[in-house]
């Protein structure tokens, strides 16, 4: 069923997979908010003892407060924000779409440690990307996080099963998945395309702030 709350992560995850990139300090401060929010809806059960107020307020207060605070970290550390997002998606590729080939016919602590050596190993991958080509990492990273949300492999549902089993493993979802694969796809071709053909320049002009852009390594590493 689509609710309000699942149209605006579908919208949400639009922005970011076809756009992202391309207004940077935007993308990266929404990300924050979406990571930070969903950390708080994820953390207000723990908290549900400790603080003697009604579920849904706590609930309400945890995603609003984790979400100020994500989208902050992100926007006052664009650089280190990029970094972080890079490593995450990195990580993510690694548990799920490398680490199975490896560890497909390992069992018990080898399996175990295969996957854990390439969720590592992603993550370092995803990160030194983040830090080396900042733009291209954005452009992934948001294509990514944003095909995640719009193709609904990530919903509230989700996060509520991750909730009450105090565990990520709801929230992981098939990267093969056709829906997933074409925004995914698509966004990043989109994206590659605004900087390609200089609709950047246009979008960014009517967006303030948009133009706090990071990756000069990567229109050097181009022009040059």
């Amino acid at each position: 069923m689509l609710t309000p709350v699942n149209a605006g992560l579908v919208v949400a995850g639009l922005l970011l997979a076809f756009v992202g990139a391309a207004v940077s300090v935007y993308a990266v401060t929404l990300t924050g908010l979406l990571v930070g929010g969903g950390a708080g809806y994820l953390a207000a059960p723990s908290l549900a003892g400790l603080i003697a107020v009604d579920g849904l307020v706590l609930t309400a207060a945890g995603v609003a407060v984790g979400a100020a605070i994500g989208g902050f970290l992100a926007y006052a550390g664009l650089s280190f924000a990029v970094v972080a997002i890079g490593g995450l998606v990195g990580g993510f590729a690694g548990r799920f779409a490398v680490g199975p080939l490896y560890a497909a016919d390992a069992a018990g602590m080898e399996g175990t440690l295969l996957l854990v050596g390439a969720t590592l190993a992603g993550v370092a991958v995803g990160a030194l990307f983040g830090f080396v080509l900042s733009r291209t990492t954005l452009v992934v990273s948001t294509a990514f996080i944003g095909a995640a949300f719009a193709s609904r492999s990530i919903t509230p549902a989700t996060l509520d099963a991750a909730t009450a089993q105090t565990s990520v493993e709801p929230l992981l979802f098939d990267v093969a998945d056709p829906a997933f694969l074409a925004v995914f796809v698509l966004g990043a071709l989109s994206q590659l395309g605004l900087f390609r053909f200089g609709y950047v320049t246009k979008l960014v002009g009517f967006l303030p702030g948009a133009r706090r852009w990071t990756a000069d390594d990567d229109r050097d590493a181009k022009g040059a």
